[in-house]
């Protein structure tokens, strides 16, 4: 399947298509039970304490299992198969015109794809950003995204 380019804000079917061609062919990140937690300013982090308390027990049938070091600012499910980290920098792809979008239950996520691992998502249009990253399991699955838009809808707002 060949990666199509398209702008943020598609509606959801368009966008979950785009999901499945471009994240066809993600190789599984390095297992690890460590993350770096992001140091945002204050506003932002306010923000991210408050998706913590709002934060599911399980996402898309997975476990909480919060990555080392402890923080409100990371979370975890199932063994680090799915990683969330709120209050990171903006990421530069996000000025390149040509980024990859989904959207998943009212969230607008940002696609990655760095090498040698699984697909990474990061929101756009709100007031923290909130990276997600998955294993090569949900290459083809937004599952996740879909699990923890209500949180993220409900504590970080937009920034329109």
């Amino acid at each position: 399947m060949t990666s199509s380019h398209r702008p943020f804000g598609l509606p959801a079917a368009v966008a979950a298509a785009v999901l499945l061609s471009a994240a066809a062919g993600c190789s599984s990140p390095d297992a690890t039970a460590s993350v770096v937690v992001p140091s945002p300013p204050a506003e932002e982090a306010a923000f991210c304490q408050a998706l913590a308390k709002e934060l599911p027990g399980t996402v898309a049938g997975l476990a909480r299992s919060d990555p080392e070091p402890g923080s409100e600012l990371t979370a975890g499910w199932g063994d680090g198969a799915i990683v969330l980290r709120c209050g990171v920098p903006r990421p530069e792809k996000m000025s390149d015109p040509k980024a990859q979008a989904i959207e998943a239950n009212g969230v607008n996520w940002m696609l990655e794809r760095p090498e040698g691992s699984g697909p990474r998502f990061t929101t756009t249009y709100r007031k923290a950003y909130v990276e997600v990253t998955l294993d090569e399991r949900y290459a083809h699955d937004a599952t996740p995204l879909a699990d923890l838009a209500a949180p993220v809808r409900k504590a970080v707002p937009p920034s329109l």
